[in-house]
């Protein structure tokens, strides 16, 4: 009887320990990985993509068990070299936005019995939602396999064919008609733009009767709308409230030059056909921006170890610091792969692994788990959790400057090759000693 109570005293340590676990700095030798292997084999990769111009600069964070294991900064903000990049920059999240922010705020939702996955895009949008949208079914919007547009390129398609901005759209003049400065350009945009152009478009989009597997933002640009709609909050309040406020994740949010200088936060694209600036301290992503930088698509700024506080809680069970922010059986439903038999790998929202592993098609690690979930960004991001084997990704870079036609990152395999390294690394120390990089193609 004592030997149960006291397997039972340890069982339950384990579990508050669990629950109140936060993400800590350690040695990486005292999670069996071979340190001085994992610091020369980064700094390998991340030098020969910033010589090879893939990037200027980045952000590396590795946690595994809650605890931090690696943790650094690379390069500079530019090709300059004017700014080394430091652990506290904020970088543009690009499309990591659509899980940290959109499906977030959903899963809160459905936690809360405001959102269920199985009802229909008419029911949640009754205004965007016509025609063959309206019986779309969210689970199939969210999986990215209901048939919809992938893109709407907004900026353009409010051009006439001679280049100039259509009426109601675009302005280079202010005025009490065109309020909105579009980052800080001297482009202005119209009041009703969100309301009659951009929703309109969504609305108008062709719906194929294809349904198979199609990677499409059009929804993400809803989910603020529609947040706001079922809570009276903004999108961006209901987040910092909700999530990023209480995680302590302080440079996370929307537009930060709302809250840091320009010194702090990575630039992005020289932009040379529509805000024609450097894209610093707003959203590259032109759609977003035409959102005034709140969106679901993109918008999000952060840097690693605040982006890394939103994954490990996720990691956690929907726990951080002791506190509850979702249900566990809510992390396991969104991020479950929703259509693995039809060869559609996503979860709702959620990125999931390649169904059959293709190293130079992935982002990801050969062994991370079909658990295992995140998501990339457009800007050079990406984030991963692996709750199989409790390991925490997380990449930042600014891939897209001075140019989006940049594909280095994707060439040199920078994400994945690093990835796989971090597994490699972990069999080593748990198995003995064989090459590196065996498993990586």
């Amino acid at each position: 009887m004592k030997r149960y109570f006291f397997v039972l005293l340890i069982v339950l340590s384990h579990f508050v320990q669990a629950q109140n676990q936060v993400l800590e700095a350690v040695d990486s030798e005292s999670l069996g990985i071979k340190g001085a292997i994992l610091n020369r084999e980064i700094d390998k990769i991340m030098e020969q993509a910033i010589d090879s111009t893939a990037f200027p600069g980045g952000q590396i964070l590795l946690a595994k068990d809650g605890k931090v294991f690696f943790h650094r900064a690379y390069g500079y903000h530019t090709y300059s070299k004017a700014r080394e990049v430091q652990l506290t920059d904020i970088y543009d999240l690009a499309s990591v936005t659509k899980t940290t922010a959109a499906t977030l705020a959903l899963m809160k939702l459905y936690d809360d019995g405001l959102f269920d996955p199985d009802q229909t895009m008419g029911f949640y949008f009754p205004k965007v939602a016509k025609g063959k949208k309206k019986d779309l079914v969210m689970r199939d919007v969210l999986a990215h396999q209901a048939g919809l547009r992938a893109w709407i390129p907004y900026w353009s398609e409010s051009q006439n064919k001679k280049g100039k901005f259509k009426s109601k759209t675009v302005s280079s003049d202010s005025s009490a008609n065109y309020p909105f400065r579009l980052s800080e350009s001297d482009l202005f945009m119209h009041k009703d733009f969100i309301e009659k152009k951009i929703y309109k478009m969504i609305k108008k989009s062709k719906v194929s009767d294809d349904k198979s597997y199609l990677y499409s933002g059009l929804t993400f640009y809803l989910i603020p709308e529609l947040v706001e709609r079922l809570t009276d909050k903004t999108f961006d309040q209901y987040l910092q409230e909700q999530f990023y406020g209480p995680l302590g994740s302080k440079t996370m949010g929307f537009n930060p030059t709302d809250r840091f200088v320009l010194d702090e936060i990575v630039p992005t694209e020289v932009d040379s056909f529509f805000r024609m600036q450097t894209l610093h301290g707003v959203v590259h992503d032109e759609g977003a921006a035409m959102m005034k930088g709140v969106s679901g698509n993109a918008g999000l700024f952060s840097n690693a170890m605040d982006l890394a506080k939103v994954y490990q809680m996720l990691l956690n069970d929907g726990v951080y610091d002791g506190k509850q922010y979702l249900k566990p059986s809510t992390i396991e439903e969104f991020t479950r792969c929703q259509f693995c038999e039809s060869g559609n790998r996503r979860g709702l929202g959620w990125d999931k692994p390649l169904v059959d592993y293709r190293f130079n098609a992935s982002s990801v690690a050969r062994g991370a788990s079909p658990e295992s979930y995140g998501h990339t960004g457009y800007t050079g991001t990406l984030v991963w959790a692996d709750p199989k084997n409790d390991l925490l990704f997380v990449f930042l870079s600014n891939r897209v400057h001075p140019t989006r036609d940049s594909r280095k990152i994707y060439e040199l395999n920078v994400r994945p090759r690093i990835h796989n390294l971090v597994y490699d690394l972990f069999r080593i120390g748990q198995e003995g000693t064989y090459t590196i990089g065996q498993h990586w193609d």
